[in-house]
């Protein structure tokens, strides 16, 4: 974080993930602990070292500012937090993507990454380079303020790929992880967005939602999961989308903060190596992506940028020295969290791996 202020909120969980750092992450198996070192479950299957497949996406997180503050969010964000990525960083992001064409697609995210400043000026210079663009929208960020309302215009303008977080199709499970109020507002950005052709069949703008559990659990099948969304929501407020992602918590930052205070730590991660699958393992998203942190630093993916866990030090470890063949050829960098990803079947930003 450099010399950025946190509050005493931030360092409460950051004071929570360097616990979990020396309690879970550095067990060692071999004598018998409670927790099997993941990297030791990958060797089993010859997996280790987990390496690329080719990198695809890149992930850039523009700041950790948003509008809500939700009570399983891996990333901490909230009003109160100052980081957010410059324009010099975003262009030394541009620079990067016009050296990798295989890389096609950029997902940004936050906080509600629209709160950046230049978050718009970056969408339309990822345009002109013809890169697929997704946003991880929160959907109220879209009703916050006047600023905000043209939001669906602008996405559509730019055939923005929209990845809405909706917890649940009842206001009161929404509104119990995202805060009050929360469920109505995601119902109306929804169909604003509905409202311009998102969702809609044969427009081709893209519109999908994002399932996480409330609790110390896994999330259920992913396609009948969809199937109740869609009949919920289109039955209930006339709304259309085209799929639904279900992620799994990992432990990490607010979401450890849940399970350590309603005593489910211990029973949840071993449900997560329970349910280690290796199929799940082999198709995790570290393989094909890169996040980007705001200040520029590289990381496996977003949840290793929140332990502050960069690529291996032998790959350029910064977007200002980027280079895709090197990166390509490191050494994915792994921790216990990494078993939130491969459980059942498996867990990514788009949902489950294991189809």
């Amino acid at each position: 974080m450099g010399s950025t202020t946190r509050s005493l909120k931030g360092q409460h969980h950051e004071l929570a993930d360097s616990l979990f750092q020396l309690t879970v992450l550095q067990q060692p198996s071999s004598h018998g602990d409670q927790f099997p070192v993941f990297a030791e479950q990958l060797a089993q299957h010859g997996l280790y070292p987990l390496i690329p497949t080719g990198t695809t996406i890149l992930q850039i997180n523009v700041g950790k500012m948003c509008n809500q503050t939700c009570r399983h969010c891996h990333v901490d964000a909230g009003p109160d937090r100052k980081e957010i990525m410059t324009r010099q960083t975003m262009q030394l992001c541009l620079d990067a993507l016009e050296q990798a064409p295989g890389i096609t697609t950029v997902d940004l995210t936050g906080g509600a990454p629209e709160m950046n400043p230049d978050f718009r000026w970056f969408v339309e210079q990822l345009s002109v380079l013809g890169r697929q663009v997704i946003v991880r929208c929160n959907l109220t960020i879209i009703l916050a303020n006047k600023k905000y309302h043209d939001l669906p215009d602008f996405f559509k303008m730019h055939g923005v790929h929209v990845v809405s977080s909706l917890p649940y199709f009842q206001a009161s499970r929404t509104d119990a992880q995202r805060g009050d109020g929360v469920f109505e507002k995601s119902i109306k950005a929804l169909q604003m967005l509905n409202a311009v052709g998102y969702g809609k069949e044969d427009t081709g703008l893209l519109l999908d939602l994002v399932y996480n559990p409330s609790g110390a659990f896994l999330p259920s099948g992913q396609k009948s999961l969809e199937a109740e969304f869609k009949r919920r929501l289109k039955g209930g407020y006339d709304i259309d989308f085209n799929n639904i992602f279900c992620i799994t918590n990992l432990p990490i930052s607010r979401y450890l903060d849940y399970l350590v205070q309603s005593g489910n730590y211990e029973s949840y991660m071993h449900r997560l190596i329970d349910a280690f699958n290796p199929t799940a393992a082999a198709g995790v998203m570290c393989r094909n992506t890169i996040s980007v942190g705001w200040d520029g630093y590289l990381y496996d993916c977003d949840f290793n940028q929140m332990l502050e866990l960069k690529v291996e030090h032998t790959s350029p470890q910064h977007i200002r020295d980027f280079d895709v063949a090197a990166l390509n050829n490191r050494k994915i960098v792994l921790n216990q969290h990494c078993y939130g990803c491969t459980a059942g079947a498996g867990s990514s930003c788009g949902g489950e791996t294991v189809k």
